[in-house]
């Protein structure tokens, strides 16, 4: 079997504290971290035993994972096994990727998000630590994106991040949907001329009854091996370590009236975004540059 997890675990703290974001406000104490890794060893383990099956995995931590050892050390782990063909983990970037050196960069990714007021002692010399840790995924070969969050404030500095990223990074901006302003349909635009893909990120696409890869080849799994078809449909369906699954895999369409975030439209069949980002689909690299 073709399978696709989104592993996301019990982690939920982050070294950043956007202002935006509520997953700053929490510091798991050493049990919730050993539990925490215990889960992701398990995941990991069970994985390593699907020699059958060709395997890719997107880590979607709560948190910032990357400043926890098991997580790298799971990233490089999976990126050396034949049967996992993609291995990739939603990150703020903040840990120097050199680590990645012992990963195999034809199968590891990261899903990179920049953060405006985080990363440094003014918006510039953030900016310059994180094109320099970019350079450094350069020069591993290991395949990335960058993100952003579109917020007015922050517009500046987005456009200072795609003249000062390699043109061959894709640079997507995920919208704030609740932000209303005079201005929006402008920020609109201007966010568009930076991702041109941000209008189908701006959107709830309407999902109920549609055919959706979600269920089938993709699904999310948590620290106890419970899988669930997507992120944001809460039944279980399964579990990895009972032998429910994958006698669980269905191709039932989806059960929400839409859907607003990228890691589950984009498993969406009527939006052709699997052609739109093939391979990358995971770390969100299109195929070929957006608008070409």
């Amino acid at each position: 079997m073709n399978l696709t997890f989104l592993y996301r675990g019990t982690l939920s703290s982050c070294n950043y504290d956007c202002p935006y974001c509520p997953f700053a406000k929490h510091w798991e104490s050493p049990a919730e971290l050993a539990a925490d890794r215990a889960g992701l060893d398990r995941f990991v383990e069970w994985v390593a035993g699907r020699t059958d099956d060709e395997i890719a995995i997107l880590f979607t931590p709560w948190g910032e994972a990357l400043v926890r050892k098991w997580y790298r050390d799971a990233v490089v782990f999976l990126s050396n096994l034949p049967h996992v063909r993609r291995v990739a983990v939603q990150t703020n970037l903040s840990v120097d990727p050199r680590w990645l050196a012992d990963a195999d960069p034809a199968t590891a990714a990261l899903w990179c998000t920049y953060h405006p007021g985080q990363v440094g002692s003014s918006e510039r010399a953030g900016r310059a630590a994180f094109l320099r840790r970019c350079r450094t995924l350069d020069e591993l070969g290991v395949r990335y994106s960058v993100g952003v969050v579109g917020r007015r404030e922050h517009l500046g500095e987005i456009e200072a991040l795609r003249a000062e990223l390699r043109p061959g990074v894709y640079l997507w901006v995920n919208a704030e949907k609740d932000e209303p302003g005079h201005d929006a349909a402008e920020l609109v635009e201007a966010l568009t001329r930076v991702d041109p893909l941000f209008p189908t990120n701006l959107a709830d696409h309407p999902s109920r009854g549609r055919a959706c890869r979600t269920g089938w080849d993709v699904f999310t799994v948590d620290a106890s091996g419970d899988v669930r078809r997507c992120h944001f449909v809460d039944r279980v369906i399964g579990n990895l370590h009972d032998g429910t699954f994958p006698a669980c895999r269905s191709r039932a369409p989806c059960p929400n009236a839409t859907c607003g975030c990228h890691i589950g439209y984009v498993h969406l069949e009527s939006l052709g975004l699997s052609e739109t980002f093939g391979d990358g689909l995971l770390e969100r690299v299109p195929a070929k540059p957006p608008g070409c």
